[in-house]
């Protein structure tokens, strides 16, 4: 059995490794894991049903109070034009999430769920980050497994790793003061699993995190995942400053750049080796550091990402098409390939 890297020696690839040695190391991981050399995406679409959030995070644009003049929560059948628009394109998966409403309680939840996967059977519903499930757990005066319980029921497929952050309590209270602590997001995730509720871990850097803080991050996803195995892929993302109160905050704060991005990805590749599938963030990066991301570990290319609110309120402005994700991937001599919200192939260009 290959020994498993060691928060020490993460810590020192991350410091001093050359790039492209890094870059080396993790393509051989990344090709044990997938040595077919099929690179994924999904075709789905983010539907924020709501901008409302008490939360107030420092990182985030996009929150709004209920009393602003631009706060909302969708109806039904603006979700419903949303995802017809989605099937018109061949699209799969739902991304769902919001704001942490303060009003919103499980039955509204359950209708939402329920009306979906009812007039939608096709689409796979891969929604509500961690921090949402917990309050709604909390306004509803239930519990979070009877929440993950509730909407399962309803159809619920899997839960994405939003807000994660960096999953240290220290940087949580000074970018995200209201947020649950690190140990909760673990926790949330936990039961998900328990209950055969997939989900995925991410990991937001470039505020105020150490390397220390990212290799703690590290290593409580792949505990975590040695537990219960229900993580099914890692995907991580620079801070995106513009119009955000951190910034404000911290005006002199530096913007991570693109070698940081793939030297920490490329660490992730090599420390997390149970976890199958770890995703390259194009949507902050660019689609050519994107593409690179592809050479430091990275096997799916994440979304078409045919609508996306949150990073876009805070400067991040890419977007792709299909037939340039094909290109990419193509381009560096791998395969691509459709896939659904499981990582099952649907689709492969030759």
């Amino acid at each position: 059995m290959q020994k498993r890297l060691t928060k020490e020696e993460a810590l020192q690839l991350i410091k001093n490794a050359d790039l492209k040695e890094l870059g080396r190391l993790a393509s051989a991981k990344k090709k044990e894991l997938h040595p077919k050399g099929i690179t994924t995406f999904v075709i789905d679409r983010n539907i924020n049903y709501t901008n409302i959030c008490w939360v107030d995070c420092k990182f985030c644009a996009f929150y709004r109070h209920e009393k602003d003049a631009d706060a909302y929560v969708l109806t039904f059948d603006e979700i419903d034009a949303k995802i017809d628009e989605l099937l018109e394109i061949g699209g799969s998966q739902i991304l769902f999430q919001g704001g942490v409403h303060p009003k919103l309680k499980i039955e509204w939840y359950e209708d939402l769920v329920e009306h979906i996967h009812t007039k939608y059977p096709t689409i796979t519903i891969h929604g509500f980050s961690s921090i949402e499930l917990d309050f709604i757990a909390k306004v509803s005066h239930i519990t979070i497994q009877e929440v993950l319980l509730r909407l399962q029921a309803k159809g619920l497929a899997s839960i994405p790793g939003a807000g994660a952050e960096i999953l240290s309590d220290e940087v949580r209270d000074i970018i995200a003061p209201r947020k649950i602590d690190s140990d909760v997001w673990i926790d949330v995730h936990r039961q998900a699993h328990k209950l055969d509720i997939m989900s995925t871990a991410t990991m937001m850097y470039g505020t105020v995190e150490s390397d220390e803080d990212i290799i703690n991050h590290f290593d409580m996803v792949r505990n975590l995942q040695d537990e219960t195995g229900g993580f099914r892929a890692f995907i991580m993302w620079s801070f995106q400053g513009k119009n955000t109160a951190l910034l404000e905050q911290i005006p002199d704060m530096e913007k991570p750049s693109s070698n940081r991005y793939l030297r920490l990805l490329a660490v992730a590749r090599l420390y997390l080796d149970n976890v199958v599938n770890i995703q390259s963030s194009w949507v902050t990066q660019g689609p050519y550091i994107g593409q690179m991301a592809l050479r430091f570990g990275a096997n799916d290319l994440g979304s078409t990402m045919m609508e996306e609110n949150v990073v876009s309120s805070a400067g991040a402005a890419y977007t792709m098409a299909k037939e340039e994700m094909i290109q990419l991937i193509q381009e560096i001599g791998e395969t691509p390939a459709v896939r659904n919200t499981a990582y099952e192939t649907l689709e492969i260009f030759e």
